[in-house]
């Protein structure tokens, strides 16, 4: 019996190992794979970018324009592959999650957009934020999608975000308020899905943002969600365990 027992242990511990290696072959795939790719897109718009600053005499209105989607469209791509392997180095977080400062993430985060905080003329407000047990990184980027769709996503003059937190049931409860279109109920789990938008292409975005938060919080023992309604703006609120 114990024999047996001691077989069927080493052969769970096998195929563990085996997918342990599978799953680095193809993270060592997908890593490689986009890095070739985002090299000959750097390629297409650096001979673009030329093309438009030393032959522009020589296109019309017509290959000005076409040379313009071409560039248009490689950054698309970019940032497409920049999600997909984001969202895939998740899968392999061995969830060492340590005590995160989260005023120093919210900072990060705030920093990455300052840009399109400008260019909107947006207005972030935040209240003290306290530590967690997380990981920088991955917050980092949570916090900055976050920020960014609630700006991107907001039609009226000045989007205003603002970042606050309280503690439920011993842990605490991040919430990302903005002033933006809202979620109908209908559709509030179907935008936390790899590449479900709600609003087709006239909104910036690779369709992993949202996807990414989702992940990068459960991963770290949390979970998200969303709070709103149509016209009434929405609060994205994700839950990670207090530090010690």
């Amino acid at each position: 019996m114990r024999e047996a027992l001691q077989v069927e242990v080493e052969h769970g511990l096998e195929i563990q190992r085996q997918l342990d290696r599978t799953n680095a072959d193809f993270e060592d795939f997908v890593s490689t794979s986009a890095h070739n790719a985002r090299e000959s897109l750097r390629g297409i718009l650096a001979y673009s970018q030329l093309m438009l600053e030393t032959k522009t005499e020589r296109l019309d209105v017509e290959g000005v324009q076409f040379l313009g989607r071409i560039q248009a469209e490689a950054l698309k791509m970019q940032s497409l592959l920049t999600g997909i392997v984001d969202y895939w180095a998740l899968s392999t977080f061995d969830r060492s999650a340590t005590t995160t400062d989260m005023d120093a993430v919210l900072m990060q985060a705030l920093l990455f957009k300052d840009k399109l905080i400008i260019e909107r003329g947006a207005i972030v407000t935040f209240d003290p934020l306290p530590p967690v047990l997380g990981e920088f990184e991955i917050l980092t980027k949570v916090l900055r999608q976050l920020i960014r769709n609630g700006i991107n996503y907001c039609a009226v003059p000045t989007p205003r975000i603002h970042i606050s937190c309280r503690c439920v049931d011993a842990e605490w409860v991040f919430t990302v308020a903005d002033n933006g279109p809202g979620v109908d109920p209908e559709f509030q789990q179907r935008i936390f899905a790899p590449f479900k938008r709600l609003h087709g292409k006239e909104y910036p975005g690779n369709g992993l943002g949202l996807a990414y938060c989702k992940r990068g919080i459960e991963r770290l023992g949390g979970r998200i969600w969303v709070e709103s309604a149509p016209g009434a703006g929405s609060t994205f609120c994700f839950s990670l365990p207090m530090a010690d």
